[in-house]
């Protein structure tokens, strides 16, 4: 069986600065997601009076940040 190729997409060629700058673009959307879920847990353990979880999770935001 012979395959046309003629009628194929091309594949466009990836660039490495593109693809560094997509990751570092998800990296940043990840991270801030996290900082937000923190934020919310870190308002949940105030409303629970929960001084361990609360410093427990600022910790961890300021590791992110």
């Amino acid at each position: 069986m012979e395959r046309n190729l003629v009628n194929t997409p091309l594949q466009p060629e990836v660039n490495v600065k593109d693809s560094e700058f997509v990751e570092m673009m998800l990296n940043k959307a990840l991270r801030n997601f996290r900082k937000e879920q923190i934020r919310k847990e870190i308002d949940q353990s105030l409303q629970d009076r929960n001084k361990e979880e609360f410093l427990r999770l600022t910790g961890e935001l300021k590791n992110i940040s």
